[in-house]
């Protein structure tokens, strides 16, 4: 705009750019076109004047905007502070809000400690991790002196202020984030003193009563929003706590139920007359845990589930410490055992891996579980005890009948079913001489394992008698042996036999036991066991049956079999062989091969009984089981000529000679 400068004219312009809220330097620009247009020094004067007035009335309009803005803000401010926030979300908001409002480089909060020092807990504009956490003790600083006052307190420039208290760690925070100006305000709420808000600039800087009175209100709406968003903290925490405890409480009285379920179920199983296997089955699903009941001398009596590898050294070390204490322990692997007890009586421990940690309540299940085991293994042995002179007359007659070789059982077989034994089922037979003179404890011992694995045990000529369900002898034998070697301090000497079906069998296996007992013993083989198996070609003439077919199935059954199934005769090779002194070279030239050829046909053989075949024992086995083969096949084939020539005789009309 082009205005003449008369000095009317350049009034006018100063007023019509005092209503546009043009910048200063447009008043500027006025002034030196009055100057260029030769205005008189009275018109300058004047013209002057007006651009004071006109740069006075914008001033006081700025800051009539800048208090206004900052009431608006003031307002905004307490809007947030008053809805629902967490401390830390209140305290952001006013750093926040009072950098922006006062323009400071970086402002902070420090909550009183209870010992009376002040930490840093937020701040805003920080260029270094120093002022977060950082405490200053009392009384140095700007922030102490400020609450002793309960007033705002300002300097210009902090680290050259020496009315101040400085502490070193303090002054270092200010030297790194490169702060001069500082200002601290209290945030009181009534009597209660919270802490401090601070305001700092990174250069000098002396600070209005405006800045400091809209900071002290920015403070006592900040520590009325602390005191309140703290007491919101503190009732939420409370009303969290006690939805945990009705939680726990509910889960608690659920749990408690369904224990009192599990302990009434496994009392019914015990009333109902359940083995432990069924009891240690319910319990462990109650439990949640895999679970195993083992006798004093540690051995299984009864499981439910896989224990897994455990550490057997730590499990007898809880056994100890837990009959000790009596009541259950833990391991450091988290596998728990329980003293089963009667009294002042060991009858064992519980061991139980859980599949979670258990709590208190399934601790006390645990300790029910044992007593109830403790109950039902005292039950087994007064069973045991009434039962033993009726089981052991049973078992006497039967092998009475059997050594007689009478017809007449069938009473005794209906005596056994009424004992819960089933005689026509597979048995096995062991007989074992325990040495050393310990035939009480072996007899004690005998009773028991018999009513556990449902069998009968008596003892004849000296020697404990069991009869067991099973179709393995051998491995009837080494169980039996396992468990009553350890208990004799020696290992024990077992024969055995069967299977057999139906009480005419006992008497067989009877005899048959006892001569492979004789057998072991004369070939210097006690404290070993052994069936008719086990005894190679002994074991086919102490049978009473010589069972010469099983014999031979047994030695070299998988060569006949391949040799059938794929037409080879791997069995000519090894008589070929054995006939050349177990020379491959030998055989070769009676079978009129390759030196190669026997010797991959014998690798054959190797894969088909084993590397031991040729071992001088089992060499032995199979010469024996060859040479029988071939005679009968030589006998098959006489029977088959004589009978071919009956009937040929007969179909001509003459006798056979």
């Amino acid at each position: 705009m082009t205005v003449p400068q008369t000095n009317d004219t350049g009034l006018m312009a100063v007023l019509e750019l005092l209503s546009e809220q043009a910048p200063p330097d447009r008043f500027d620009e006025v002034l030196q076109r009055a100057r260029r247009d030769g205005a008189t020094d009275q018109q300058l004067a004047r013209l002057e004047r007006a651009v004071h007035l006109a740069r006075g009335v914008q001033a006081r309009q700025g800051q009539r905007r800048r208090r206004e803005e900052g009431l608006a803000d003031l307002v905004d401010t307490a809007r947030d502070l008053t809805s629902p926030q967490d401390v830390d979300s209140v305290l952001q908001v006013i750093t926040r809000r009072v950098k922006r409002l006062l323009n400071f480089d970086m402002t902070s909060i420090a909550l009183l400690e209870p010992g009376g020092d002040l930490r840093l807990y937020v701040s805003d504009g920080s260029t270094t991790a120093l002022a977060t956490g950082h405490t200053i003790p009392a009384p140095y600083g700007l922030g102490h002196p400020t609450l002793a006052a309960r007033a705002p307190l300002w300097t210009a420039d902090y680290l050259d202020d020496d009315t101040l208290a400085h502490d070193e760690s303090a002054d270092e925070v200010v030297r790194a984030e490169g702060l001069r100006a500082m200002m601290a305000v209290p945030m009181c709420d009534g009597e209660q003193i919270v802490g401090v808000l601070y305001g700092a600039a990174r250069s000098v800087r002396h600070f209005s009563p405006d800045e400091i009175g809209l900071v002290c209100s920015l403070a006592e709406l900040a520590a009325v929003a602390i005191e309140r968003a703290g007491s919101v903290e503190q009732a939420h925490g409370e009303v969290g706590r006690l939805e945990l405890d009705g939680f726990r409480t509910r889960t608690s009285l659920v749990r408690l139920q369904q224990l009192n379920e599990a302990h009434s179920h496994t009392l019914g199983l015990l009333l109902a007359g359940a083995d432990l296997t069924t009891v240690a089955k319910a319990a462990g699903d109650a439990l949640d845990s895999a679970l195993q009941l083992r006798d004093p001398a540690g051995r299984p009596l009864a499981a439910s589930g896989d224990l897994g590898d455990l550490d057997e050294s730590a499990v007898a070390e809880a056994a100890l410490d837990a009959h000790a204490r009596l009541r259950p322990v833990v391991t450091a692997r988290g596998t728990w055992v329980a003293p089963v007890t009667a009294g002042a009586e060991d009858l064992g421990v519980l061991v139980l891996r859980p599949t979670t940690a258990l709590v208190g309540e399934d601790e006390g299940l645990l300790r029910l579980t044992a007593q109830t085991f403790a109950i039902q293994l005292l039950l087994r042995r007064s069973t045991a005890v009434a039962e033993g002179p009726v089981r052991d007359g049973l078992f006497d007659e039967l092998l009475a009948a059997g050594t007689r070789g009478g017809h007449q059982t069938h009473h005794l077989v209906q005596r056994a079913r009424r004992l819960g034994i089933d005689l026509e089922a597979p048995h096995v037979l062991l007989v074992a001489h325990p040495e050393g003179g310990e035939q009480g404890r072996a007899v004690v011992w005998a009773s028991s394992y018999a009513h556990r694995m449902t069998g009968l045990k008596t003892v004849h000529r000296g020697d404990i008698v069991l009869l067991l369900p099973g179709t393995d002898a051998s491995a009837a034998a080494r169980a039996m042996a396992d468990e009553l070697s350890p208990l004799l301090g020696h290992p024990v000497s077992v024969g055995a036999a069967g299977p057999g079906r139906g009480a005419a069998d006992i008497g067989r296996m009877y005899k048959e036991a006892m001569r492979c007992l004789d057998a072991l013993i004369a070939l210097d083989g006690a404290g070993g066991t052994a069936s008719v198996k086990d005894l190679g070609f002994l074991g086919l003439l102490l049978s009473d049956d010589h069972d010469v077919d099983g014999y031979i199935q047994c030695a070299i059954g998988p060569v006949l079999d391949y040799d059938r199934d794929r037409l080879t005769d791997l069995t000519g090779t090894l008589e070929s062989y054995f006939a050349s002194g177990g020379s491959q070279a030998g055989a070769a030239d009676v079978l009129n091969v390759h030196p190669n050829t026997v010797s991959r046909r014998l690798d054959r053989v190797t894969d088909l009984l084993g590397d031991a075949w040729q071992q001088p024992g089992r060499t032995m086995e199979v010469q024996l089981a060859l040479l029988l083969h071939r005679s009968r096949e030589v006998l098959r084939r006489q029977r088959r000529a004589a009978t071919d020539a009956q009937a040929e005789a007969s179909s001509a009309g003459r006798p056979l000679s």
